[in-house]
């Protein structure tokens, strides 16, 4: 019986044990990164559209054709200008009747007010000198029968019909001067009260007509653009439809919306990044709006980001992503988003290098994440290298080889040098046929 195949079993397996064992024992190789100290932003994101700074539908108040236009869509204009005027020749006619119904009337206050004694007053002033005629007559009979009846040649009772007759005629008399009195203080003020009431009714027709008038002119509310012209020459104009629409877009808003825990930390006049899906230049802004109120649909608060626009090149409705920056933590202590592992029970970790290439597996609390670098608040310090390539698997206290990157770096520029060219001996070598 042969025993050689026996006996090489043996060493073989050991020799494969061994070979195993050299595998395992081989380290990792990883790429590290030392951990610093920087300035992390702790930022609020969301998307929205852009939105006109301020906008302006002119509505005309009232229902005319339109005459001409001084405008078109993408003009300039200036808070007050002309835009455009509606049909108003009837408007321009009444506005005329008006003001000559005003001079009338003024003309009309001016005679009450300089004119001679009214009618009843003269009629007054007649009774007046008639009573003191009647009174003075009265006088001088009673004043003859007292005469007579001194004389005895007259009697007594034809003295008092006398007295009685004097005093009649007295009495009427001051009753004419009275109403004369009357007549003249309260009949002339109440003709100059009625000439002037007729004066402000006048008046107030003008100032309504002459405010249709102005209706007819369409003027610009604000300084901005046309952004809309719908109508032309000839169309009825209506109250319940905007004639042109001006907007002010020498800046912008952009319109986003946040969740309700990302908003609580939104304040007033935060600074804020507005890039955009067309790849132009982003551009800085401040919130101007919180909403106090959510949307009860999506269960988001919208938040209101002003930003300049020269050369208006930003035009409202496109699409635009906005970056808040809520707070800048200095002197934060970062490390790259490679290096954070998954850790135990849920947790995050990252593998700590020492100067042995020794891993060292270390529980870490995380903090604010800024790009691609986040703030670790426990677990590391500064100066410390962690791992951010090849950490997956590793275990703890595990020898690694650390991967100097500068190195590859300079052997992939030696691989991609140009090769010498081969020799002489080599290139006839190359070239013989080879035998099969």
């Amino acid at each position: 019986m042969n025993t050689k195949p026996l006996l090489l079993i043996p060493l073989l397996l050991a020799s494969c044990a061994k070979k195993e064992e050299k595998e395992v024992e081989a380290p990792a190789p990883v790429q590290v990164t030392a951990v610093t100290q920087d300035t992390v932003r702790r930022t609020v994101a969301g998307d929205g559209v852009l939105f006109p700074k301020d906008q302006a539908s002119v509505m005309p108040k009232i229902s005319a054709p339109v005459q001409k236009f001084y405008v078109k869509r993408g003009d300039h204009v200036k808070e007050g200008q002309v835009l455009a005027v509606l049909e108003n020749r009837d408007l321009t006619a009444a506005a005329a009747e008006s003001r000559d119904a005003v001079a009338v009337a003024e003309s009309n206050l001016r005679m009450t007010q300089g004119a001679n004694i009214p009618e009843a007053v003269v009629k007054a002033q007649t009774d007046v000198e008639a009573a003191r005629e009647a009174a003075d007559a009265a006088k001088k009979v009673l004043e003859s029968r007292n005469d007579l009846l001194k004389q005895g040649a007259l009697a007594r009772r034809q003295v008092e019909e006398a007295q009685v007759n004097y005093a009649k005629a007295n009495s009427d008399y001051l009753a004419a001067q009275e109403h004369l009195r009357a007549l003249q203080a309260v009949g002339k003020e109440e003709q100059v009260k009625t000439a002037a009431a007729q004066l402000a009714a006048a008046k107030s027709h003008a100032v309504t007509t002459e405010t249709q008038l102005s209706y007819s002119r369409i003027v610009s509310p604000k300084t901005g653009i046309i952004a809309d012209r719908p109508l032309y020459e000839g169309d009825m104009a209506s109250p319940t439809t905007a004639l042109l629409t001006v907007m002010d877009i020498s800046s912008v808003v952009a319109r986003i919306n946040v969740t309700i825990a990302e908003a609580t930390q939104v304040k007033l006049g935060m600074p804020a990044t507005l890039s955009f899906v067309d790849g132009r230049e982003p551009v800085e802004g401040k919130v101007t709006v919180v909403s106090p109120a959510s949307d009860p649909a999506s269960t988001t608060v919208q938040v209101w980001i002003e930003a300049p626009n020269p050369g208006e090149k930003l035009k409202p409705g496109a699409g635009v992503h906005a970056v808040i920056v809520a707070e800048a933590i200095k002197a934060a202590t970062v490390v790259p988003v490679a290096a954070i592992l998954p850790g135990e029970e849920g947790g995050t970790a990252v593998l700590v290098i020492d100067s042995n290439s020794t891993a060292h597996r270390r529980a870490v609390r995380l903090g604010v994440r800024d790009g691609d670098k986040i703030q670790v608040l426990n677990g590391c310090r500064p100066g410390e290298e962690v791992v951010v390539q090849g950490g997956v698997g590793v275990d703890d206290k595990a020898k690694v080889k650390v991967i100097d990157t500068t190195v590859k770096e300079a052997d992939e520029d030696e691989d991609n040098a140009p090769e010498a060219p081969p020799a002489k001996d080599q290139k006839k070598e190359e070239a013989r046929p080879k035998s099969k």
